[in-house]
């Protein structure tokens, strides 16, 4: 196989760029106001104010109690201008505020730079700008930092002004920034730029991380709401308790209200009393009750109701602020049982995109290939032992096959019109090399990274990469192995695998018997299996110092002739899947149904001694990152270009640089596309990537695959393909 390379050298500069914090105030609307009047009499340009709310048009008409965030400008100050000596004693005081001391803290186990600033009440960047090395490295167990000491009453008077239109939120159990943008009756946008500390790259809260949010209108006593009441004609036979649950209120206050009920002695029918105006009543504002839903640009009443399958009627009730009118940027709450047939990520609800039609060829994605080609091990002159080599080396056949499926992909985006620049590099399966890499070369305008395939030398290039908040994309490592905010985890990890399987058998169990057999290593995920189906009967392997065996007669007396037993096994030795396969072979017959599962297909169970028979007889079933390919049209394009069949790792690569390019081609900002796409699917591997804060990018897709007949098929529920080369 021949792989073109291209010979250019790459380097990361990294460059740290300090931005003074934007100030900001909130302004309800008043009747009549428009955003001409607004930004006079906060000083400021109506752009600067559209900028914050996307949600409102320049000519529009405000709706009245419209909160909107007003940014504030150095000659404004509560919406006064300033005169030219307060701005000069202001901007002196602000070069002046210096920690007044410093203390030391070692940093322990599962700390981090969020919990330690909360800990000594200053901010993330106080921590970094005395610990400058935090700028490029992450925090670890045992550092000592050095924390300044402010006094209090000058941290009051820098956050005054900030906060003298807001309140401060804190972040509760299960809250997503759609939850509270929601709750608060805010945008996204307007939260973002409220809270410039809420990273870009991703949507991670902590729990009792604070926001500044707007206060609303009626937070003050000058401007509390008045109960409303309506009239209600009582109905026959209706009593007292059951008005009082349908309004939520008490008997009692029913009485208060109306008085003539106790002078008439009761509720009678067809009297006209006064109740409350019902409020709808909701559960807490959180991921376990609500989805949510951001209303997109141009969106109408029409084609919401047909996205969502709700009445705008039901829509108004669950969110009352549309009574104002739909605005891009609102974030609508959905209840749980109510949702869509749309795909969710992180509680967001997220509509369907064909990628291949919502390309912007005025986007030019730039890609770096970090791989160990080993081309110093190579003596390309003479081709028998170059082979030789190959076929010798894991990384180069990786590699060639990665690279080799990245290159078709690059062809097929060009074929519709997306220009692509690469540039490869051969990290020698070295780390010193990879550091030479980054020492020399400049990545500031790359779109995304893709390697190394070696794990120290992808940390090393993650850390460097996050300073410029560069995507970095792990072709063949999951999140077991370490995280970073940047890292795109291509492949699914231990424990995903693990749930999805488990909740595929949840799904498709009626009352077959399980069966658990794992050695002394896998009894952690025994408890598990044990744990999500209690009735699970366990099977201890018998073990010593050279053998592992199963307790076949412990075994035998657990199955079960009246319904099928299903068999898991949990282990990563290739003796005992052998033994043990092969002792479930011969159990199943006609009288005794057994199957056999895993929820870790590992390298002991894809051992030349295991018996694809007996796999193929006991419809041996597993969770996997990847399916066969059966898509022809990828593989006549490969043969054209290379002269033969693709490999596993050919089919990965193709998948991961297709998906990537399609998603830049769609948005030039991977971390944006990959929050507004759902999970794509190509030839031979899905993704579908979840933020998880610092851990980075997990991709949660995944299939569930099965012996039978001696092939390997598909068994979760394969949808129509959404993407074709």
């Amino acid at each position: 196989m021949t792989i073109r390379f291209f010979l250019t050298i790459v380097l990361i500069l990294i460059t740290f760029l300090k931005v003074n914090a934007q100030q900001f105030t909130s302004h309800a609307v008043k009747e009549g106001e428009t955003v001409y009047s607004i930004a006079r009499q906060y000083k400021v340009s109506p752009s600067e104010i559209m900028k914050y709310n996307k949600e409102i048009k320049e000519d529009a008409l405000l709706k009245p109690n419209t909160i909107l965030v007003v940014p504030l400008t150095s000659t404004t100050k509560n919406g006064v201008a300033a005169s030219a000596s307060d701005t000069i004693v202001k901007q002196e005081e602000d070069l002046q505020i210096k920690p007044n001391g410093f203390t030391n803290h070692k940093v322990r186990k599962k700390e981090t730079i969020f919990s330690i600033s909360r800990r000594y009440d200053v901010t993330e960047e106080d921590i970094k700008r005395y610990n400058k090395e935090l700028y490029a490295s992450p925090l670890k167990k045992g550092m000592r930092l050095r924390i300044p000491i402010y006094l209090q009453q000058e941290e009051v008077e820098t956050d005054s002004l900030a906060l003298d239109n807001m309140e401060i939120y804190t972040v509760l159990p299960k809250e997503t920034r759609w939850s509270i943008a929601n709750k608060n009756e805010i945008t996204i946008d307007s939260l973002i730029a409220l809270n410039p500390s809420l990273s870009t790259n991703n949507n991670f809260l902590a729990v009792g991380q604070t926001l500044k949010i707007p206060k609303k209108p009626g937070s003050s006593l000058e401007d509390q709401d008045v109960e409303l009441y309506v009239s209600y004609n009582v109905p026959a036979k209706m009593t007292l308790y059951s008005l009082s649950k349908e309004y939520n209120i008490s008997s009692q206050d029913i009485v208060r209200l109306n008085p003539e009920i106790s002078e008439n002695g009761g509720l009678k029918e067809g009297m006209v009393i006064r109740l409350p105006e019902k409020k709808l009543l909701e559960n807490e504002i959180n991921t376990d009750n609500y989805l949510f839903y951001e209303v997109k640009p141009k969106q109408t009443e029409y084609s919401l109701t047909r996205n969502l399958g709700l009445d705008y009627k039901e829509l108004i009730a669950l969110n009352p602020e549309l009574t104002r009118g739909l605005k891009a940027g609102m974030i609508l709450k959905i209840p749980i049982e109510k949702s869509p047939n749309l795909e969710v990520k992180n509680s967001l609800l997220i509509d369907k995109i064909n990628l291949i039609d919502s390309i912007n060829i005025v986007n030019h994605p730039k890609l770096v290939y970090l791989l160990p080609f080993r081309t110093d091990k190579l003596d390309l002159s003479d081709i028998e032992l170059a082979s030789e080599a190959i076929e010798k080396s894991n990384a180069i056949k990786y590699s060639l096959g990665l690279y080799s499926g990245a290159l078709v992909a690059m062809d097929s985006i060009a074929e519709l019109g997306i220009s692509v620049d690469v540039k490869t590099y051969d990290t020698q399966l070295s780390l010193d090399k990879t550091r030479e890499i980054l020492r020399n070369e400049n990545f500031n305008d790359v779109s995304a990274i893709v390697g190394p395939l070696q794990l120290n030398s992808l940390k090393e290039v993650s850390i460097k990469a996050a300073n410029s908040k560069i995507p970095v994309i792990a072709p063949l490592t999951s999140a077991n192995e370490f995280g970073l905010d940047n890292v795109f985890f291509t492949i699914p990890s231990d424990q995903i695998l693990r749930e999805r399987m488990l909740a595929y058998i949840e799904e498709k169990r009626k009352d077959e018997n399980i069966i658990v057999i794992s050695d002394s290593k896998s009894k952690s995920v025994s408890d598990q299996i044990k744990e999500k189906f209690p009735s699970a009967q366990t099977v201890s392997m018998l073990e010593d110092e050279k053998n592992i065996s199963m307790d076949l007669e412990a075994f035998v007396a657990l199955l079960s002739l009246e319904t099928e037993n299903w068999v898991f096994v949990e282990t990563d030795n290739f003796q005992v899947v052998s033994s043990v396969s092969s002792i479930l072979n011969s159990t199943n017959s006609d009288t005794t149904l057994v199957k056999m599962f895993t929820t870790n297909k590992n390298k002991a169970f894809e051992n030349n001694v295991i018996s694809g028979a007996h796999l193929s007889n006991l419809n041996f079933t597993y969770p996997s990152v990847d399916k066969e390919s059966n898509n022809n049209a990828f593989f006549r394009r490969y043969r054209k270009k290379f002269g033969a069949d693709p490999d596993r790792y050919a089919i990965r690569g193709f998948d991961i640089t297709f998906d990537l390019l399609l998603k830049l081609a769609y948005k030039q900002n991977l971390y944006e596309a990959s929050s507004l796409v759902g999970t794509t699917e190509y030839c031979g591997n899905k993704f579908d990537y979840e933020n998880e804060g610092s851990s980075g990018y997990n991709n949660l897709a995944t299939y569930i695959m099965m012996y039978q007949d001696m092939r390997i098929i598909r068994v979760d529920n394969e949808p129509k393909p959404v993407l074709t080369p």
